[in-house]
């Protein structure tokens, strides 16, 4: 019983820390999701070209879409005359960052570990369309291209605080709400069950480390706000803050719905050249980050105590918890 409770405390503890920066991060969605349409975006992703696979990698950074998400809105992209390199960019970069999720990585892990991500989603996205570009530069662009209308471009102005809100709050919320308490519980049950630095010991740090966080991380699935408490955990169980870099990126990027969608959409290489650029690209990141703390006084946050809990993360706590538990009783409704 006392672990029990030591595992919600701890967890209680981390939500307070996240949740200011959560909630906000949720407002700043709904707002995207008003005044950046999909078919904004799909306007101006046709065609082949280095431009175009740049373009996809950079709008889909801020998008707070899972990897699962980002299907149904990478299969409109292709429809509508995205080319090979662009879709498959898209797919890449989306599912790793968020505007929620790098507020919450902001509040949690510090501003280097905030800047480190949307750099390597971007890096990656960009290297993995510019590739698929490559190796299907001789295969046919035989999908249809549909009219694409400008959707959001008319919003009422009255409306759409209201819409921003429901998307942020209810839809956003309704999608990650399983895997952000998943999240939170498995950082409790980290942080409050295994003494500081015992995973050192057990993966050892460098490389190794970061092998062991890509095994982890590519067949984990866990959505890009979910990450970021676990990899605070693994921080304070002594992974090194590139090994959960390198978390971060994979573990967000992949599950077995997105590469099948790949393979659908862009063929079999393309999902190879996929998983071949998160990786690449993980390793790196992971590399240059504890190169970079190594070099410097900048560090990654790696404790949360309960000292930092003001009346202020109490309250934001029991908001956010209250917008996680209420998708529940919505669908049982």
């Amino acid at each position: 019983m006392n672990s029990f409770l030591s595992i919600l405390f701890s967890s209680w503890v981390v939500m307070g820390q996240m949740a200011p920066y959560l909630l906000f991060g949720f407002l700043m969605a709904g707002g995207l999701s008003v005044w950046i349409s999909p078919a904004w975006i799909e306007r101006r992703l046709g065609g082949r070209g280095w431009k175009g696979v740049v373009l996809a990698a950079l709008f889909g950074v801020p998008l707070p879409l899972c990897s699962c998400g980002v299907i149904p809105v990478a299969a409109s992209l292709r429809r509508h005359g995205a080319g090979r390199g662009a879709t498959a960019a898209f797919l890449l970069s989306t599912p790793q960052t968020g505007v929620d999720s790098l507020l919450v990585t902001w509040g949690l892990l510090g501003p280097v570990m905030a800047l480190f991500r949307p750099i390597a989603a971007f890096i990656s996205g960009t290297l993995c369309g510019l590739l698929v570009d490559r190796i299907s530069s001789n295969l046919p662009e035989d999908l249809p291209v549909d009219s694409v209308d400008e959707g959001h471009r008319g919003v009422p102005l009255r409306s759409w605080p209201v819409r921003a809100f429901r998307h942020g709050f209810v839809t956003l919320a309704g999608d990650v709400h399983k895997a952000v308490l998943v999240g939170l519980l498995v950082s409790g049950f980290l942080g409050a069950l295994l003494p500081p630095d015992v995973l050192r010991g057990w993966i050892g740090s460098g490389f190794g480390a970061m092998l062991w966080m890509l095994a982890v991380g590519i067949p984990l699935y866990v959505c890009s706000t979910a990450s970021v408490p676990i990899a605070l955990a693994l921080l304070h169980a002594g992974v090194s803050p590139g090994a959960a870099l390198v978390f971060l990126i994979t573990g967000p990027a992949t599950n077995a719905a997105t590469l099948a969608t790949l393979v659908r959409l862009l063929g079999l290489r393309a999902a190879g050249v996929y998983l071949a650029s998160l990786a690449v690209t993980a390793l790196a990141s992971g590399f240059a980050l504890d190169g970079l703390l190594a070099r410097t006084t900048l560090q990654a946050t790696c404790e949360i105590h309960e000292a930092g809990m003001t009346l202020w993360n109490h309250a934001a706590a029991t908001v956010l918890l209250l917008v996680l538990i209420l998708p529940f009783f919505r669908r049982r409704g």
